[in-house]
């Protein structure tokens, strides 16, 4: 469970050039996650992942963000929301294709999903098994908010400020932001609690994902914003994505 003093459970996520081995998912298995783990090094709340519905309600989005060569990524599932989120024995392996996000700077899953449950997220990393924190997915009960033009952007030269609110849900606890260009390629990728974002100054970034300082933006370069907003279980309330350009 993410809070505000703690935000590396986050996934957000958010969200790339991130390099993964071939083998980015174990074989489908009825085992536990229990039994997987068991005598095995693991890793609690070390990967940055959250869920968000679509407009189709029983389709959930499920995002992650890799670290340079994990392996073996995967999720685990229960059976539905009435049980123990941080028992292990709950949770079976999940079967989904990885998709790329941002050009593979994020990835996500696409599972079709009627009831609510938990999620856990894991990979393999330096010979352990890293898991994320429990996801609560709420496609019925609080699905997430699509919002294209919930962004107020002040033209700062090539340094905009992106500001918001929340949407229906407020009891978003971080917020996801990232900046890319016409292509799709992620250029910044940051976390804040407060309500706002300058591109690129990170006196108020709480969990920075971008993996190279990047390029001033252009005047009359049409670039995207998208936000993602998030709940302390890891449900992306609002997301919304927007085009801009400078003046």
């Amino acid at each position: 469970m993410i809070n505000k003093k703690g935000f590396s459970s986050i996934f957000l996520c958010f969200l790339f050039v991130v390099s993964c081995s071939s083998d980015k998912e174990e074989p489908i298995s009825n085992t536990t996650l229990a039994i997987e783990l068991d005598g095995r090094d693991s890793v609690l709340g070390n990967v940055i992942a959250c869920a968000a519905s679509n407009e189709d309600p029983s389709v959930v989005s499920i995002f992650l963000y890799p670290r340079e060569n994990v392996s073996n990524i995967g999720f685990y599932e229960t059976g539905s929301v009435e049980v123990d989120e941080n028992d292990f024995s709950q949770y079976t392996k999940g079967d989904s294709e990885l998709i790329d996000v941002f050009n593979g700077y994020l990835l996500k899953y696409e599972v079709s999903s009627v009831d609510e449950k938990w999620v856990i997220v894991s990979f393999e990393e330096d010979g352990k098994i890293h898991l994320s924190n429990p996801i609560r997915l709420k496609q019925n009960n609080k699905p997430t908010e699509y919002l294209p033009q919930k962004v107020t952007i002040e033209n700062m030269g090539n340094m905009p400020i992106f500001s918001w609110q929340d949407g229906v849900f407020d009891d978003s606890v971080i917020y996801f932001q990232v900046i890319s260009d016409e292509n799709g390629e992620l250029l910044s990728g940051t976390y804040t609690i407060e309500q706002m974002f300058q591109y690129y100054k990170l006196e108020n970034v709480v969990l920075n994902i971008t993996l190279e300082t990047p390029p001033l933006l252009e005047s009359g370069q049409p670039y995207n914003f998208s936000l993602l907003a998030v709940s302390e279980d890891n449900w992306v309330n609002l997301f919304v994505e927007t085009e801009f350009m400078l003046n």
